[in-house]
């Protein structure tokens, strides 16, 4: 079976308004994730690059965001401008867009330099 060589997570989560977190649908998640479905599909990337909607990252502090698999690079503040670069830089040529890149100790989830998760979450 064929794989994509990259996925694009763009978050596109709607949180009540004055929620102090903010959302990306808000800061334009559904437009950014439109533009790199239809950026890759005009570059003939449409069965080699897969863009996805997601449900909340969890990076909301720096919406719009994405992440870039298989490297796990997440963007922050990303708008429909950006896309073109991101896909060119990036995805195209492999580096990342460091101006957009959220730094590791921004983002919010495990620690990597905390102890192992519990077993229950082992594979």
């Amino acid at each position: 079976m064929a794989k994509f060589k990259h996925h694009v997570f763009v978050c596109v989560n709607e949180r009540e308004a004055g929620d102090p977190r903010g959302c990306c649908a808000a800061r334009g998640g559904h437009d950014v994730a439109k533009a790199f479905k239809l950026k890759l599909y005009e570059r003939g990337l449409k069965r080699i690059v897969r863009p996805n909607k997601a449900g909340c990252l969890d990076q909301c502090a720096a919406g719009v965001c994405c992440v870039v698999y298989p490297e796990g690079v997440w963007y922050g503040r990303v708008t429909v401008d950006d896309v073109d670069e991101i896909i060119e830089q990036h995805i195209l040529g492999g580096r990342p867009v460091e101006r957009l890149v959220i730094p590791p100790e921004a983002l919010t989830g495990i620690d990597p330099d905390a102890e192992a998760a519990p077993d229950e979450f082992s594979i």
